[in-house]
């Protein structure tokens, strides 16, 4: 927090926002401006609202804080930077960028907001270091939407690759020293986004559905139909990295491709293969890299592209990344960089435990992880304010703003009714 603390232009946001992150690492079931004021002493959630909505602060600035944080405990010269959206399930459609569409988060179109997040994940461990919040087209067109929820006019409609080759960009440019990328589908289907990193000379491992078009020496084809003519012999048993129940094995084969048009450097291009050692599946991978690589590194590069699923699922349930109840354009990138600051504390605890505790090879205990560090924090370290005074404090400020809405609600829909019944009296 020291670290971050000249991004505040005043000690009350200063503090509030040191008391909003230590809420966010605490064991609170809900996490949203109330729970996190009432957890450590304050009256009412007024404080978190300002802070997240109109203190003076460097929002921005945090997240480059956060990046130097992340760099210097986990910096590593086998760096991989993973892209990936995830959504969260929202009601109405105030809440901005939030509409029906796909995520997969829940699987099924549902009405989301959904945003693009960078990883760095390296050997040592793996921390979220950027976002960027997904602005549907409908969102981006609607002048009085963008103006209720604060959108900046400089903002515009961005694809989900498009998002992530900016804050790949943008982690280059401040000095991220990182040879590869890894993304899912949506971003290996992405010639922009290959071709931008390529520009850079950063290697890329991107998935790609079994329908993708490679270009080869006798014209396009299919990704799965050129992994049906790899000879048995072609497949290696290799290992993806470790796993919660020890390491990740599949088969894995690979064939040189060919640049999708002749204006394309003809570097090291391989379309990747992965086979289900129990169910038989294939996955399929679009690589590139500006030197030879072997497969080993492919494989690696593979692997740790499922560090950013442990990071969402890691923030998420223990930080609070998708509990926020916030509308506005800044109040939803003030709320993700807290809550990112608190699971990186989590993700840097957990990997230096790793490495410096070297003890845990000789005994039976498995290092310790997130979960098990913020259940230690909060039992040992973080306790909640219990007074009883405090307590029916906030009870009796819970009712009064339910009644409040309660009362808001009924004079509401009073007034419909009245307006809808006099429409329909007849003259």
């Amino acid at each position: 927090m020291a670290r971050i603390a000249p991004r505040f232009a005043r000690v009350e946001p200063r503090q509030l926002a040191r008391d909003a992150v230590a809420g966010l690492m605490s064991g609170l079931a809900v996490k949203n401006c109330r729970t996190l004021a009432e957890h450590p002493g304050h009256d009412s959630p007024d404080g978190l609202q300002r802070l997240l909505r109109k203190a003076t602060s460097d929002t921005d600035g945090v997240r480059d804080d956060l990046r130097r944080f992340v760099l210097e405990r986990l910096g590593a010269t086998d760096a991989v930077l993973v892209v990936d959206e995830t959504g969260d399930v929202k009601k109405g459609g105030h809440t901005v960028g939030a509409q029906r569409q796909y995520t997969g988060t829940a699987g099924r179109i549902e009405n989301a907001q959904v945003a693009v997040y960078l990883t760095y994940a390296s050997a040592g461990g793996h921390a979220l270091i950027d976002r960027e919040l997904y602005l549907p087209q409908v969102w981006a067109d609607d002048t009085e939407r963008r103006e209720q929820t604060g959108v900046p006019a400089e903002v515009k409609f961005a694809t989900k690759p498009a998002l992530a080759t900016e804050m790949i960009i943008r982690a280059l440019d401040a000095g991220v020293t990182a040879p590869w990328v890894a993304g899912d589908e949506v971003y290996g289907a992405n010639p922009n986004l290959r071709q931008a990193l390529e520009d850079r000379g950063i290697g890329y491992v991107l998935a790609v559905a079994c329908s993708h078009p490679v270009r080869t020496g006798v014209g396009k084809v299919r990704a799965d139909e050129l992994a049906t003519g790899l000879p048995r012999k072609a497949w290696q048993q290799m290992s993806a990295g470790e796993g919660s129940k020890g390491p990740r094995f599949y088969a894995w084969a690979w064939t040189s491709i060919d640049p999708d048009d002749d204006a394309q450097s003809s570097q090291q291009r391989w379309l990747l293969v992965r086979r289900n050692n129990a169910t038989g599946q294939l996955a399929y991978y679009r690589c590139w890299s500006p030197a030879p690589a072997p497969l080993r590194d492919l494989v690696r590069v593979a692997g740790r592209r499922w560090t950013i699923e442990e990071s969402f699922q890691a923030s998420k349930t223990l930080t609070g990344l998708d509990q926020h109840q916030v509308r506005r354009w800044t109040s939803w990138h003030r709320w993700t960089i807290l809550a990112m600051l608190a699971y990186t504390l989590l993700a840097i605890l957990a990997a230096t435990e790793r490495t410096q505790n070297l003890t845990l090879q000789r005994t039976s205990l498995i290092a310790l992880t997130c979960n098990e560090i913020h259940r230690l924090f909060n039992t040992l370290i973080a306790g909640p304010i219990r007074d009883i005074r405090h307590r029916l404090h906030w009870s009796t400020w819970r009712r009064r703003h339910q009644h409040r809405a309660r009362t808001s609600h009924c004079h509401r829909r009073q007034t419909l009714q009245h307006d809808d019944h006099e429409v329909r009296l007849p003259y």
